[in-house]
Protein backbone atom coordinates (compact mmCIF):
# COMPACT_ATOMS: atom_id res chain seq x y z
CA UNK A 1 0.00 0.00 0.00
CA UNK A 2 1.03 3.59 -0.56
CA UNK A 3 3.43 4.89 2.14
CA UNK A 4 3.97 1.40 3.53
CA UNK A 5 7.47 0.71 4.82
CA UNK A 6 9.15 -2.28 3.20
CA UNK A 7 11.82 -3.61 5.54
CA UNK A 8 14.81 -5.73 4.50
CA UNK A 9 15.33 -9.24 5.80
CA UNK A 10 18.72 -10.71 6.58
CA UNK A 11 18.77 -14.08 4.82
CA UNK A 12 22.20 -15.27 5.89
CA UNK A 13 25.22 -14.13 7.88
CA UNK A 14 27.89 -16.81 8.04
CA UNK A 15 31.21 -16.72 9.90
CA UNK A 16 34.38 -18.36 8.61
CA UNK A 17 36.62 -18.26 11.65
CA UNK A 18 39.78 -19.36 9.85
CA UNK A 19 39.80 -18.70 6.12
CA UNK A 20 41.79 -21.20 4.08
CA UNK A 21 44.77 -19.78 2.23
CA UNK A 22 43.31 -20.77 -1.13
CA UNK A 23 39.98 -19.10 -0.44
CA UNK A 24 41.72 -16.06 1.01
CA UNK A 25 43.48 -15.62 -2.31
CA UNK A 26 40.31 -16.17 -4.31
CA UNK A 27 38.42 -13.63 -2.19
CA UNK A 28 41.37 -11.24 -2.46
CA UNK A 29 41.68 -10.85 1.29
CA UNK A 30 44.73 -9.15 2.72
CA UNK A 31 47.43 -11.33 4.31
CA UNK A 32 46.52 -10.05 7.79
CA UNK A 33 42.90 -11.15 7.42
CA UNK A 34 42.32 -14.44 9.18
CA UNK A 35 38.53 -14.47 9.52
CA UNK A 36 35.63 -13.29 7.39
CA UNK A 37 31.85 -13.34 7.20
CA UNK A 38 29.32 -13.33 4.37
CA UNK A 39 26.03 -11.41 4.50
CA UNK A 40 22.99 -11.58 2.22
CA UNK A 41 19.67 -9.74 2.48
CA UNK A 42 16.49 -9.08 0.54
CA UNK A 43 17.47 -5.44 -0.10
CA UNK A 44 21.00 -4.86 -1.36
CA UNK A 45 21.08 -1.29 -0.04
CA UNK A 46 20.72 -2.61 3.48
CA UNK A 47 23.78 -4.80 2.93
CA UNK A 48 25.91 -1.83 1.87
CA UNK A 49 24.66 0.45 4.66
CA UNK A 50 25.00 -2.26 7.31
CA UNK A 51 28.55 -3.09 6.26
CA UNK A 52 29.56 0.55 6.49
CA UNK A 53 27.96 0.73 9.93
CA UNK A 54 29.94 -2.35 10.97
CA UNK A 55 33.23 -0.66 10.05
CA UNK A 56 32.42 2.04 12.58
CA UNK A 57 31.89 -0.47 15.37
CA UNK A 58 34.56 -3.09 14.68
CA UNK A 59 38.04 -3.42 13.22
CA UNK A 60 37.01 -5.01 9.93
CA UNK A 61 37.37 -4.29 6.24
CA UNK A 62 34.65 -4.65 3.63
CA UNK A 63 36.34 -6.78 0.98
CA UNK A 64 33.49 -7.43 -1.45
CA UNK A 65 29.95 -6.23 -2.20
CA UNK A 66 27.61 -7.04 -5.05
CA UNK A 67 24.01 -6.99 -6.20
CA UNK A 68 22.29 -9.96 -7.78
CA UNK A 69 20.81 -9.43 -11.22
CA UNK A 70 17.12 -8.67 -11.32
CA UNK A 71 16.79 -8.08 -7.59
CA UNK A 72 15.30 -10.13 -4.79
CA UNK A 73 12.19 -11.11 -6.74
CA UNK A 74 14.36 -13.00 -9.22
CA UNK A 75 16.74 -14.69 -6.77
CA UNK A 76 17.57 -18.26 -7.69
CA UNK A 77 17.86 -19.64 -4.16
CA UNK A 78 16.30 -19.13 -0.75
CA UNK A 79 19.28 -17.41 0.89
CA UNK A 80 20.52 -15.41 -2.10
CA UNK A 81 18.40 -12.30 -1.80
CA UNK A 82 19.34 -9.11 -3.60
CA UNK A 83 22.76 -8.22 -2.23
CA UNK A 84 25.88 -9.87 -0.84
CA UNK A 85 28.78 -8.54 1.19
CA UNK A 86 31.99 -10.00 2.59
CA UNK A 87 33.91 -8.44 5.46
CA UNK A 88 37.14 -9.60 7.03
CA UNK A 89 39.27 -8.96 10.09
CA UNK A 90 42.54 -9.86 11.75
CA UNK A 91 40.77 -11.80 14.50
CA UNK A 92 37.62 -13.84 14.91
CA UNK A 93 36.45 -11.50 17.66
CA UNK A 94 36.64 -8.45 15.40
CA UNK A 95 34.49 -10.15 12.76
CA UNK A 96 32.03 -11.29 15.42
CA UNK A 97 31.84 -7.72 16.72
CA UNK A 98 30.98 -6.57 13.20
CA UNK A 99 28.28 -9.23 12.96
CA UNK A 100 26.82 -8.03 16.24
CA UNK A 101 26.84 -4.46 14.91
CA UNK A 102 24.98 -5.56 11.78
CA UNK A 103 22.35 -7.36 13.86
CA UNK A 104 21.93 -4.26 16.01
CA UNK A 105 21.59 -2.06 12.92
CA UNK A 106 19.05 -4.48 11.45
CA UNK A 107 16.99 -4.53 14.66
CA UNK A 108 16.91 -0.71 14.72
CA UNK A 109 14.77 -0.77 11.54
CA UNK A 110 16.39 2.42 10.29
CA UNK A 111 16.62 1.17 6.71
CA UNK A 112 13.47 0.55 4.69
CA UNK A 113 11.91 1.25 1.31
CA UNK A 114 8.73 3.30 0.98
CA UNK A 115 5.91 2.24 -1.34
CA UNK A 116 4.50 4.84 -3.71
CA UNK A 117 1.38 2.98 -4.81
CA UNK A 118 -1.16 0.40 -3.76
CA UNK A 119 0.57 -2.65 -5.22
CA UNK A 120 4.09 -1.67 -4.06
CA UNK A 121 5.33 -1.78 -7.67
CA UNK A 122 7.06 1.60 -7.23
CA UNK A 123 9.20 2.16 -4.15
CA UNK A 124 12.24 4.16 -3.10
CA UNK A 125 14.78 4.01 -0.30
CA UNK A 126 16.50 6.95 1.35
CA UNK A 127 18.84 7.01 4.33
CA UNK A 128 20.89 9.70 6.03
CA UNK A 129 24.06 8.50 7.70
CA UNK A 130 25.27 10.98 10.31
CA UNK A 131 28.81 9.83 9.58
CA UNK A 132 30.28 7.31 7.16
CA UNK A 133 32.60 4.46 7.99
CA UNK A 134 35.57 3.19 6.05
CA UNK A 135 33.50 1.42 3.38
CA UNK A 136 31.72 4.48 1.99
CA UNK A 137 34.75 6.63 2.69
CA UNK A 138 36.91 4.47 0.43
CA UNK A 139 34.34 3.74 -2.28
CA UNK A 140 32.72 7.17 -2.49
CA UNK A 141 35.61 9.42 -1.50
CA UNK A 142 33.69 10.85 1.44
CA UNK A 143 35.95 11.87 4.35
CA UNK A 144 35.43 9.64 7.41
CA UNK A 145 32.91 11.10 9.82
CA UNK A 146 31.07 13.18 7.21
CA UNK A 147 27.34 12.79 6.64
CA UNK A 148 25.90 11.01 3.62
CA UNK A 149 22.53 10.85 1.87
CA UNK A 150 21.83 7.50 0.22
CA UNK A 151 19.09 7.63 -2.42
CA UNK A 152 17.80 4.79 -4.60
CA UNK A 153 14.68 3.99 -6.57
CA UNK A 154 13.36 2.91 -9.97
CA UNK A 155 15.28 4.24 -13.01
CA UNK A 156 13.04 7.01 -14.35
CA UNK A 157 11.88 8.19 -10.94
CA UNK A 158 15.45 8.29 -9.60
CA UNK A 159 16.75 10.48 -12.41
CA UNK A 160 14.01 13.00 -11.64
CA UNK A 161 14.59 12.54 -7.91
CA UNK A 162 18.35 13.02 -8.05
CA UNK A 163 17.86 16.28 -9.90
CA UNK A 164 15.35 17.44 -7.28
CA UNK A 165 17.69 16.49 -4.44
CA UNK A 166 20.59 18.34 -6.02
CA UNK A 167 18.50 21.50 -6.43
CA UNK A 168 16.96 21.34 -2.97
CA UNK A 169 20.12 21.26 -0.87
CA UNK A 170 23.72 22.42 -0.67
CA UNK A 171 24.94 18.85 -0.35
CA UNK A 172 27.31 17.61 -3.06
CA UNK A 173 26.51 14.67 -5.32
CA UNK A 174 29.47 12.30 -5.29
CA UNK A 175 27.92 9.41 -7.20
CA UNK A 176 25.07 8.91 -9.63
CA UNK A 177 24.05 5.38 -10.55
CA UNK A 178 23.13 5.54 -14.22
CA UNK A 179 20.37 3.03 -14.96
CA UNK A 180 20.18 0.18 -15.24
CA UNK A 181 22.07 -1.19 -12.28
CA UNK A 182 22.22 -4.94 -11.62
CA UNK A 183 18.85 -4.65 -9.88
CA UNK A 184 17.42 -2.35 -12.59
CA UNK A 185 17.43 0.68 -10.32
CA UNK A 186 19.14 4.06 -10.17
CA UNK A 187 20.10 6.48 -7.44
CA UNK A 188 22.64 8.89 -6.05
CA UNK A 189 24.97 9.52 -3.12
CA UNK A 190 25.33 13.00 -1.61
CA UNK A 191 27.55 14.35 1.13
CA UNK A 192 27.31 17.51 3.19
CA UNK A 193 25.99 18.51 6.58
CA UNK A 194 23.57 16.10 8.17
CA UNK A 195 20.70 18.57 7.80
CA UNK A 196 21.46 19.06 4.10
CA UNK A 197 21.54 15.31 3.62
CA UNK A 198 18.12 15.01 5.25
CA UNK A 199 16.83 17.63 2.78
CA UNK A 200 18.23 15.53 -0.07
CA UNK A 201 16.35 12.49 1.15
CA UNK A 202 13.09 14.38 1.54
CA UNK A 203 13.34 16.00 -1.89
CA UNK A 204 14.19 12.70 -3.56
CA UNK A 205 11.27 10.91 -1.94
CA UNK A 206 8.80 13.64 -2.88
CA UNK A 207 10.06 13.64 -6.47
CA UNK A 208 9.74 9.86 -6.83
CA UNK A 209 6.21 10.06 -5.47
CA UNK A 210 5.40 12.84 -7.93
CA UNK A 211 6.43 10.71 -10.90
CA UNK A 212 4.61 7.68 -9.48
CA UNK A 213 1.44 9.80 -9.36
CA UNK A 214 1.93 11.49 -12.74
CA UNK A 215 4.23 9.38 -14.95
CA UNK A 216 3.27 10.89 -18.33
CA UNK A 217 3.80 14.58 -19.07
CA UNK A 218 0.57 16.44 -19.78
CA UNK A 219 -1.64 13.55 -18.72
Amino acid sequence: MRNDKIYPEILSMVLISQVSEVLKEELRLSPEHTSCAVLTATIDDFVFLALDEATKKADVDVTYTGSFYGGNANSSSKLQGEGIGIFAGKTVSSVQAAMDAINEFYDSKQVYAVSCNDDDSIAYLTYTAASVGTYFSSTMGIPPGCAMAYLVGPPIESIFGADAADKASNARMVKFYTPPTETNCSGAIFTGSQSECVICCEAFGAAVQEIADHPIYGR
